[in-house]
């Protein structure tokens, strides 16, 4: 099973020059918390923006080459989506913009940071998805350095 995990802005924005928009100490918690113990799926260039292996976590990148670092590299994402879009094992997806809207169909929940504010020069946005097709649950507000935000749970109906 699928499931999406992100920090979104107003207007649904994500990251600017391969970077977060959004540094929120919280959100990072939350982000490491949820993700701890699982597999991670990301595209190649959030793998290049990371410090590092995530630890604790299997890592699998999307490239057309191998990736020094990763647990795993896939370079034929449909037949991976086939493979894993049925187990009960949850598959974290964490970005970015492409691999989110090539996974968003698939995905059972999405854990997403909704942040209060706009970026008006964000270059990657989390594709717009039907709320109506999902159950939502705040799992905590807070706020950090002017900003706004709601963790929360949307699960597919």
């Amino acid at each position: 099973m699928f499931s999406i995990i992100a920090a979104i802005g107003k207007n649904h924005e994500l990251g600017k020059n391969n970077s977060l928009v959004f540094h929120i100490k919280e959100d990072m918690r939350f982000f490491r918390d949820t993700t701890k113990g699982h597999k991670v799926l990301m595209g190649h260039k959030t793998w290049d923006s990371l410090p590092g292996k995530l630890p604790n976590r299997k890592n699998i990148v999307i490239s057309r080459n191998p990736v020094e670092g990763a647990d795993l590299t896939i370079s034929d994402l449909p037949t991976f989506i086939a493979q894993n879009k049925d187990t009960n094992e949850e598959i974290f997806v964490i970005g970015g913009g492409m691999v989110y809207n090539e996974l968003l169909k698939y995905a059972k929940n999405l854990y997403l940071t909704e942040v209060d504010a706009a970026i008006s020069d964000a270059d990657t946005f989390f594709p717009n998805f039907n709320q109506n097709e999902y159950k939502k649950t705040i799992i905590k507000k807070g706020s950090e350095d002017d900003l706004t935000y709601t963790f929360a749970k949307y699960i597919k109906k």
